[in-house]
């Protein structure tokens, strides 16, 4: 019997919904820890404030349990600069864990990649400037969105409590007059796999999410136990 794969997760303090996500996914084919970084507002000094001052700890924390490969559970505090802001959160936790580590944006990108959307929309629940944050990562990868939008929630508790049917009516609404041939929904904390069948029904068009990109990611590692299954870091 193949041993589970053991998966270290760093996810913000007020996140509900990726744990649930990867448990449900992942069944036993994985074995995850968490440990968590101080936020309950997503904002930009506030996620700034939880890589300067928690990131470090919790690397080590996750560290003590022997982890094959460590998730960064955070998709807007990865892009708060460029992709190499990005992939200097995975070099920090990869030096302080020695082991490999995915981030959220990176996986993302990969499945991207895969894809070569030409018209790509993001959603995420957001305030502009978060939002804008993701959108101008996805440009600088070649994938310029020609619709971003966000709900606006500053809350993470609240993130966590919108539900897949506002999710899809959310994208509905924003999406009239466009015509995209994808569609991300950018955030670990929002329950934006739920959405992902009811709106691929709606629109025909592949529909990607921030946990669902990274639990792929980890399903081609359990598959394939060695370091090509996983993803090269964003802008490599």
């Amino acid at each position: 019997m193949t041993k589970p794969l053991r998966i270290g997760l760093i996810v913000p303090s007020s996140n509900t919904v990726m744990e649930p996500d990867f448990h449900r996914h992942l069944g036993q084919a994985a074995l995850v820890s968490t440990t968590r970084i101080f936020l309950e507002s997503v904002t930009r000094d506030a996620e700034t404030r939880m890589l300067e001052d928690d990131l470090p700890k919790a690397a080590e924390l996750i560290r003590t349990t022997a982890p094959d490969v460590v998730v960064f559970g955070c998709t807007s505090a990865g892009a708060l600069g460029t992709l190499a802001h990005d992939r200097a959160i995975g070099e920090t936790i990869e030096k302080i864990t020695e082991t490999r580590v995915i981030t959220v944006l990176q996986a993302v990108l990969s499945q991207l990649r895969v894809i070569g959307p030409r018209k790509l929309a993001v959603f995420t629940p957001y305030i502009p400037d978060l939002t804008n944050g993701v959108a101008s990562s996805l440009t600088e990868a070649g994938f310029p969105p020609l619709k971003a939008a966000g709900m606006g929630i500053q809350a993470n508790i609240e993130i966590g409590r919108v539900t897949p049917a506002e999710i899809v009516d959310f994208v509905e609404s924003q999406i009239e007059g466009n015509a995209p041939d994808c569609i991300f929904l950018s955030c670990t904390n929002w329950r934006a796999i739920e959405a992902i069948e009811p709106l691929h029904k709606k629109l025909g068009i592949p529909v990607v999410s921030s946990n669902q990109s990274v639990i792929d990611v980890v399903r081609k590692a359990i598959s394939k136990p060695d370091s090509s299954a996983l993803p090269a870091y964003s802008g490599d």
